[in-house]
């Protein structure tokens, strides 16, 4: 944010927010949708659920769906107007693929 990289400001923030969504717990779907109001939980944190604790794998992955998208979605703007657009596509899913790749290297 203080170099002004927009394109890396972007880009890490729509990953944070789908790493964010990763973490999410699902829906119970055979949990009572509407109950009356003296039956709910009282109390600071009485309706909260744990989150999901993502592994490394789970990261990357993400991280690289998160690249994919933004290419592929770069590739589907051919036309001159969309150039500015479609570059910075690209830009965003090279700021991932780096973080991917320094990951990957230390790994090692």
């Amino acid at each position: 944010m203080r170099a002004r990289d927009k394109a890396a400001v972007s880009a890490l923030r729509g990953t944070l927010s789908a790493l964010d969504n990763a973490e999410a717990v699902p829906l119970d779907e055979t949990a009572p949708r509407a109950a009356a109001l003296e039956d709910s939980p009282v109390g600071a944190g009485a309706t909260e659920a744990a989150r999901r604790e993502l592994g490394e794998r789970d990261v990357v992955d993400i991280v690289r769906a998160e690249a994919a998208e933004r290419l592929e979605a770069a590739a589907r703007l051919t036309a001159p107007a969309h150039a500015a657009r479609s570059e910075r596509l690209r830009a965003e899913a090279a700021v991932l693929l780096r973080f991917l790749d320094d990951a990957e290297a230390d790994a090692l």
